[in-house]
């Protein structure tokens, strides 16, 4: 089992940054790769960025590429994503995922673990 825990979300003003951590624990060794997906109020929750856990690149959304950098640190088993120029459109819950499975993947149901979730908001 694998525990992931995000932190870092918050209210900040259009334009503005956040950086989210996510910080997993337990059987970290089985994590191939892990990914943030958010929902926003009343749709799906959607893909924004994958990074293999013990290298390769990393993936993002269209919405969100140039403005969101998803990063890992293994030696402390977290994963970061740095957003920059925020938009009222960002505002949603975002999870931190992890993977057992040995494709990267944007598709939420190809990942086995997630987090409790962490609010962004983003006002106009």
């Amino acid at each position: 089992q694998v525990k992931l825990v995000e932190s870092g979300g918050g209210l900040v003003q259009a334009g503005g940054s956040l950086r989210l951590t996510c910080v997993a624990s337990g059987r970290t060794s089985s994590i191939t790769h892990m990914g943030w997906f958010r929902q926003a109020p009343g749709k799906e929750r959607e893909f924004v960025a994958t990074i293999g856990w013990s290298g390769g690149r990393a993936y993002y959304a269209d919405s969100v590429k140039g403005r969101f950098a998803i990063s890992r640190d293994n030696q402390k088993d977290t994963v970061y994503l740095q957003m920059v120029s925020l938009e009222p459109g960002d505002t949603a819950v975002f999870y931190c995922a992890a993977a057992e499975r040995p494709l990267i993947s944007d598709s939420a149901e190809l990942y086995d673990y997630w987090g409790q979730g962490t609010q962004v908001t983003v006002s106009a």
